[in-house]
């Protein structure tokens, strides 16, 4: 029954794998496997190999040997079948303790410590206050997981660990064994820090676009992530700053390009204009929808007609014209655009022109719920209460009682 969990385990630990490690990898050319003799009742401090750039997690084991044992299998032979770090933390360290039951009758004491130091310490005194794992019950076997998110062990940039070991034989030496594998995040091994990564999004906040938006988080991200796949941090850096603004002008180019991935800030860019107009700020409406969606060839007809509407209240009204026509190309059935483009022509002082297109579709609805008279009524409300004035509002009025 054992046997058969075990295998049930191990397979679905090795389909997870196929997707999990796209993220990050076990790094067994840096591992760390070392066999220790101790004597009795002896203290001891093993440094771990260098941990490679973009750690986030390490595995280890430890067992203790007789002299005439060895260790069936490899921890990094072992994680080959067992997925990220995040699932080892959610029962997968199961599998570690499942093959890892060659063991000696010695046992020992071990601490885990951050530097030299502090574990240096504890060889001379026993004293383990400063460490950041204790192991004070002695054992014969153990295996852990130690992350950045929840270890103290692993601090911002740590490069070793260092584990100190108090046998508990009093009269003979023992062997110990000690495996400590690290699992490396693709983009923090290219140099991509939380720190790094937060410097490409507060720059790309000071710029033009940015800045325009009310919520420029999805855009920054956008350049940040195509950031990371070209380039390592330390390659960035070393950019001119001509190169950089280049870089920077680039990828925020292809993500504001006409992909469908791109519909998020597509999107939240015209919520960020609307909001503009709300209170007001019809110049920030007007240039943020220019440079997110017109400028970029991702204008739909309502983006038109947003426009149109903003140049409109802000009383450039040839230019409201202007767009709404090119709306109008897209899609001449969209009364919402006739409906505005009438507005246009009336508040431009053009009367003849805004009193075709009123008669032309004044027994239509511009959507399902709305006819087109009593959207007018709206709109004209609207305009006064922005300090618009016109005469001709009356009249396009009695048009609709003829």
């Amino acid at each position: 029954m054992i046997k058969k969990a075990t295998l049930l385990f191990l397979v679905f630990t090795t389909i997870q794998t196929v997707f999990a490690q796209q993220d990050g990898f076990w790094d067994k050319n840096r591992a760390t496997t070392k066999e220790i003799l101790l004597g009795a009742g002896d203290r001891i401090v093993v440094k771990t190999e260098d941990f490679p750039k973009g750690t986030t997690e390490v595995v280890y084991r430890i067992t203790t040997l007789d002299d005439n044992q060895q260790l069936a299998g490899s921890l990094v032979s072992l994680l080959k079948s067992i997925p990220d770090p995040s699932g080892i933390s959610q029962g997968s360290a199961g599998a570690v303790f499942i093959v890892s039951k060659i063991s000696g009758d010695d046992k020992c004491k071990y601490a885990i410590f951050s530097t030299n130091e502090l574990a240096s310490v504890y060889k001379e005194s026993g004293k383990a206050e400063k460490a950041c794992f204790v192991q004070n019950t002695p054992v014969n076997k153990d295996a852990k997981l130690l992350s950045f998110e929840k270890s103290a062990c692993l601090k911002a940039n740590a490069s070793n660990l260092f584990f100190a070991f108090e046998s508990d034989n009093w009269l003979m030496k023992q062997k110990i064994v000690l495996e400590v594998v690290p699992w490396v995040d693709h983009k923090l091994s290219k140099g991509w820090s939380p720190e790094n990564r937060k410097s490409i999004i507060d720059l790309c906040k000071t710029s033009n676009l940015a800045q325009l938006m009310i919520n420029p988080d999805d855009f920054c991200v956008c350049i940040l992530d195509k950031m990371q796949m070209k380039y390592k941090f330390q390659e960035y850096q070393k950019l001119l700053a001509s190169e950089k603004s280049k870089t920077f002008k680039d990828f925020g180019a292809e993500c504001l390009s006409k992909n469908p991935a791109n519909d998020a800030i597509h999107n939240g860019i015209r919520l960020d204009a609307f909001q503009h107009f709300k209170n007001k700020r019809y110049d920030q409406a007007i240039r943020l929808l220019h440079a997110g969606i017109i400028d970029n060839g991702n204008a739909k007809v309502l983006d038109y007609d947003a426009l149109g509407n903003y140049y409109l209240y802000s009383k450039q009204f040839a230019k409201a014209i202007k767009y709404l026509k090119e709306g109008e190309k897209l899609d001449e059935s969209e009364l919402q655009i006739q409906l505005n483009l009438a507005h246009a022509y009336l508040l431009n002082g053009d009367y003849a022109e805004a009193k075709v297109i009123h008669k032309k579709y004044q027994n239509q609805n511009i959507s399902a719920l709305i006819d087109w008279k009593s959207k007018t009524l709206n709109d004209f409300e609207d305009f006064k209460k922005a300090g618009f004035k016109s005469n001709d509002f009356d009249r396009i009025l009695k048009l609709f009682n003829d």
